[in-house]
Formats: C-alpha cells, structure tokens, sequence
C-alpha cells in the first residue's frame, strides 16, 4: 500500500503565516524519512482554509527538504493559468526536484476564484481541461501547435521539457459522475475527493473502472489517490473531539466557497464529516479502519489530510509502519 499525505496551509491567524508554512515543512522533512511516498500540495486562494497560492512555488521548498519522497499537486487550478506558464513552472519543479513531480490537476470550486480570475464557471471545466492538454502537448512535442476553443499556439519551444519523459505522471482531481466519465474516456488517471462519504468514493470507484474499461482502458497498473481526512488521539473519544473541530473548520471556510451538493440540504454538514468522511480513532482503530476499508473500494493509495499535528505524528509512529509491512 502507498500513502501520501494532502497538505493544507490552514491558517487561523493565531500564529503567523510563516509559521504555518515552516511547520508543515519540517513535517514533509519527517514525511521524508519515514516511507511516504508522496507529499501532494493544495492550491487555494483568497481563503484561510489553505494559504498555499502558489503550489509550484511551495513544491520547489519542499524538493529541498527531501531527498526520496515524491513532490505532488493535489490539485494546481489549471483553468485559471495561462498554460504555457504552468507548462514552464511544472517542469522546473521536474528538473529541481531531480524528476520526483507527481502533477494533480483540477478544476476548482470556489466562487470567488473563479470571479477573481475572471472565469466563468460555465466554461471552467472546458477550460481546464483544455489547459491540462495544452501542458501535455507542451512537454511531449519539441514544439507546441495547438488551436483549441480557448487558447492557440504556434511553433512555440516550451523550455525546458520536464525530466521525467514523456511527462510526469498525471492525474484529474475527477468528484463527480460527469467528471469521472470524461477522464475515463481519455484514459488519464484521476485523484478521489477528502469530501464525499465512504460509501461515494466505493460508487465512484467502480464507475471509473467501468468507464475505462468501456472506452479500452485498463485498470491495471494504475495509483489512483484516495484522500481522506484524519484524526488520530491516544483514545476514541479524544479523536472524534478533533475529527468534530475539524469538521467545523472544513464546513466553515472550504464550505464557504463549495457548489452546493443535492440531497445534502437536511444534512449536518459537520455531522455528515464526523460520521461518513473522517477516518478518525485510536491508532489501533485508525489502523484497523483502513484495513476494512481496503476491502470494501480499491484503497491501495490513502492519501491523508492530518486534523492536527498530534494526528500526524501518530499515524506516522504507529499507524503507518503497519500499512507497509
């Protein structure tokens, strides 16, 4: 089994920012030493729910920090770049990382990036997909020609090339039905939202590998990332104070912004985090969840988003050993 860890920059202004980002990098150094095989960095703006603006910008810090890991984006909000730039950006993040960039793309969902960048959210899964092929074009041909509803290119030499060749492995943050489908059909990978209860994420699952299989893609062979929120503490009750704290920060500043969801108007939405989404318990109940979710959807690649550092730290000591054993 594989596990990464989904990093956010939460931020309550308690401390200061620069000691948000100095510790979540000294934990991606320990990440580093202890068998993870990825950190994947959030991108978000204008919101306290992950100060990390500039995920290209913050992978190129955690490179230097590490030797092993891999360096992943979970996700970089392709449809609000212009993509020759991100093209670029990705590719030295490649180079420096010394060929350790795993690259996760999506569309985003928060009203007020799409407003400030001026992105109609009509177009935006259009436009970010349109982005994601021109990246991939931009990297795989010695010179980039594309003519697309959004963007057109020229004999353009998109410099430099990233090291891993053709290009780094990719994946499309794809959480609804719609989405899953069209990533099937072009056979590219896809990373499962922190969001959507358990029993979804099962459903989804199975309709991507349908999906595949229908348009003449294989399942075999492929890491498909299944983030889920963590809250560990030495005993049951302590953990699901943490999964509740942070179920009500997660519905009071992401949920701000999110689309919202039918059949979920009745629900509490904190309450719905506690119950259905957060992997939460003692260490041997952590561990032991994850184990009967393995068999219950395709759960070979978990990647953690920790609640607190308590969480982190003891997942790491006791809860990840026996997941790579």
């Amino acid at each position: 089994m594989k596990v990464g860890v989904l990093q956010f920059f939460s931020w309550s202004r308690r401390v200061p920012l620069e000691t948000v980002y100095e510790r979540a990098l000294e934990r991606i150094a320990i990440m580093d030493d202890t068998g993870y095989d990825a950190v994947w960095l959030a991108e978000h703006h204008f919101n306290t729910y992950s100060v990390c603006p500039s995920p290209t910008l913050m992978a190129t810090h955690a490179a230097a920090r590490t030797k092993r890991m891999r360096i992943g984006t979970a996700v970089t909000l392709a449809g609000f770049y212009q993509p020759l730039r991100l093209a670029e950006e990705l590719a030295m993040v490649d180079m420096l990382s010394g060929g350790r960039l795993n690259w996760g793309a999506g569309r985003g969902f928060d009203m007020k990036e799409f407003r400030a960048f001026d992105v109609d959210p009509a177009d935006s899964a259009e436009r970010y997909r349109e982005s994601v092929e021109i990246v991939l074009k931009a990297w795989r041909n010695e010179k980039l020609n594309h003519e697309g509803k959004y963007w057109r290119f020229e004999d353009v030499e998109v410099l430099p090339k990233p090291m891993q060749q053709p290009n780094p492995p990719f994946w499309l943050a794809s959480s609804s039905p719609e989405a899953i489908r069209k990533s099937a059909e072009a056979g590219y990978n896809i990373l499962m939202d922190p969001h959507s209860p358990y029993a979804e994420i099962g459903e989804k699952q199975a309709l991507y590998h349908r999906e595949l299989a229908a348009h003449g893609f294989s399942s075999e062979g492929r890491d498909i990332p299944v983030a889920r929120l963590l809250a560990i503490a030495e005993t049951d009750d302590e953990a699901r104070e943490v999964a509740r704290a942070g179920a009500q920060w997660t519905v009071g500043s992401y949920g701000q912004g999110k689309r919202p969801v039918s059949g979920e108007e009745d629900v509490d939405p904190v309450q719905r985090y506690v119950d259905d989404v957060v992997i939460h318990g003692s260490p041997a109940k952590v561990a032991d969840t994850i184990a009967r979710l393995r068999g219950e959807m395709d759960l070979e690649y978990l990647m953690c988003a920790p609640l607190s550092h308590e969480t982190f730290m003891l997942f790491t000591e006791q809860v990840l050993p026996k997941l790579l054993s």
